[in-house]
């Protein structure tokens, strides 16, 4: 996909007030993100992390098309997916920090993170492993009669894997109500996805399982929610699953200590040109909100984000005796 900077647009029949609010949730994914980069650089969060600046668009555009009640599961670039899936801010921090407050009680981590109250089925740090489960998820909605779908996100790199040929088959075979997003950011860790892959558009393999395959603009919110929103349409009323390929970036490296040397010059600076929070910034003020508003919504979901983790930063971390619960034997 060209990174040539392009006008963006809004979705198609959403409230504008609403589209609004999916700036404010980009802002607030991106303020995050940013917090937990720092957190790591100052050694106060254990083990690694996987950060997702540049594919905001994607989370936030498709779970804007999900009810609460859907599910959803993705990776262990999962962060923003669970935050616009609508996980509370200060209760994420707490997991990554460790606190017995977080969504996972400080067991989980960054790779993690889970929120069943908002349909947040899991981030997964197995290559692929969520996608089964997303299966399972929109087998038991059929199973019971009901209209809910679930949504697996995953990057380029698991659609080389056994699980996702697996899933996309059987969820075609049995007609299950389960969206495939693939956020497909060029790399699979370090790898050029011409290297692992020989084909280009990873959407065309939705074709040998019989289901409709789209390649779209993940950078752009208004995209993304109008092809996610066609998909879900088709969910609900009984035809199946869909595999969306949404083109995106990840503007930092693999992880947390990853400087991406790896990526030819010039590449990331016209990926930067596409920001998805500039693009639909930029379609916003094109539609009559001003400047201004979407300043001030900028800065207040810095703060926003600040008092989330001062006050995930003050609660106590789990008691010695919490190791032995949720485990199972």
């Amino acid at each position: 996909m060209s990174t040539e900077p392009a006008a963006s647009r809004l979705a198609t029949g959403v409230p504008l007030e609403q589209q609004i609010d999916w700036l404010r949730r980009m802002h607030e994914i991106r303020g995050f993100e940013e917090e937990c980069h720092r957190l790591f650089a100052r050694g106060l969060v254990r083990g690694s992390t996987h950060l997702c600046q540049g594919q905001e668009a994607v989370s936030v555009g498709t779970c804007a098309a999900l009810r609460v009640t859907d599910t959803m599961a993705c990776t262990y670039r999962g962060h923003g997916a669970v935050l616009a899936k609508g996980a509370p801010l200060d209760r994420a921090f707490a997991e990554i920090l460790g606190k017995a407050d977080g969504l996972c009680g400080g067991k989980g981590g960054s790779m993690h993170l889970t929120d069943m109250s908002v349909g947040a089925l899991g981030s997964f740090a197995i290559i692929g492993a969520h996608l089964p489960i997303v299966l399972g998820a929109a087998l038991a909605e059929q199973y019971r009669g009901q209209d809910g779908v679930s949504v697996c996100f995953f990057g380029d790199g698991s659609t080389n894997i056994g699980a996702f040929h697996e899933s996309l088959n059987m969820a075609s075979v049995w007609h299950l109500p389960a969206i495939f997003v693939c956020e497909n950011n060029l790399y699979g860790e370090y790898s050029p996805l011409p290297t692992t892959t020989p084909i280009e558009r990873l959407a065309d393999r939705a074709a040998s399982y019989g289901m409709p395959g789209v390649t779209i603009d993940g950078m752009d919110a208004g995209v993304v929610y109008d092809t996610v929103s066609q998909a879900v349409a088709r969910a609900r009323a009984g035809d199946g699953p869909t595999l969306i390929e949404a083109m995106t970036y990840r503007f930092k490296g693999h992880s947390r200590s990853d400087p991406g040397l790896y990526r030819p010059e010039g590449e990331l600076e016209a990926w930067l040109e596409r920001d998805p929070l500039l693009l639909h910034e930029r379609a916003l003020v094109e539609a009559g909100v001003e400047q201004a508003r979407c300043d001030e919504l900028r800065e207040r979901a810095v703060q926003v984000v600040a008092e989330a983790l001062e006050r995930a930063s003050g609660w106590a971390e789990p008691a010695p005796a919490a190791r032995f619960e949720d485990v199972l034997a």
